[in-house]
Formats: structure tokens, sequence, C-alpha cells
């Protein structure tokens, strides 16, 4: 685990209320669109794909606010800054959980930071769901 003190990123984004169940089939949606807007209005894209959520449920079917963004120069849209506790993992999707976020929050917990709600993924080498080479950065924000 690491500590970060993240600066503001100007992105475009597309917020969405959805289910853990219903992510695989908005991403690539959104994503594409993301893309084509940035073309469209001539924004640089300049880095990843950053997943934003508030209050993940701790099951597949509840609700939660999540915002596909898309960093770019000249966007009118902001991730604010975050203090973030944060892990690499690298592999398929379906060990994200057990292998990223599980050690995460319990390295959090055993420091005694608290979280804020707010978490991030950030899609540095994306591949498809059972690639084992992707490379997601997980950020979940703690209190100052």
């Amino acid at each position: 685990m690491q500590i970060h003190s993240l600066a503001p990123i100007t992105v475009l984004q597309r917020r969405e209320r959805l289910s853990i169940a219903q992510i695989a089939a908005q991403a690539g949606p959104a994503c594409t669109a993301l893309r084509a807007e940035a073309e469209a209005r001539g924004l640089v894209v300049n880095g990843p794909m950053i997943f934003q959520a508030w209050q993940m449920p701790q099951d597949a079917h509840g609700e939660f606010e999540l915002s596909f963004c898309l960093p770019v120069a000249g966007g009118d849209q902001q991730l604010p800054a975050l203090q973030c506790a944060s892990t690499i993992h690298e592999g398929p999707l379906d060990e994200l959980f057990s292998r990223g976020y599980r050690p995460l929050l319990e390295a959090i917990a055993a420091a005694g930071l608290r979280p804020t709600g707010e978490s991030r993924e950030v899609y540095h080498r994306w591949n498809g769901p059972e690639a084992t080479d992707n490379r997601i950065e997980i950020q979940i924000g703690v209190a100052p």
C-alpha cells in the first residue's frame, strides 16, 4: 500500500447509477463514447481511463454512483484532488477484489486510516477482462 496526494484531473466523464454486475455492459460503450467525444472536440487524451466510484456496495446488485472518466487537456470537468491509499493489481478482472481491493482494505484498516467512500480504478493497461497482463491501479480515498 502506498499513500498519495493526487492533484485534480481534467476529464470528460459519464456518470451512471448502476450495480457492480452492470459495469461490464456499460464500460465499453461509455469509454468508446468518451474517446469519440474527445476526438470530435479536438481534445488531447493525456492519461488512462479512470473509473470513479462513490460508496461501492458490498454485493454485486446494490446500486452506486460510477463515473467513467477520460483524462484530457482542455476539458471542462474535473476529478477533485484525492488523498488515497493505492495498490496495483496485475491480472484478470475476476481477481480484482480478492487480489486487489481486499488486501488494500485490510492494509488501510491495519494502518488506522479511515476511507472516505470514494474509490478510483486507473486502467494503466487493459487487454480484456480475462487478460493476465492487465494493470489496474486501485485508489481508495482516505481522510487526511
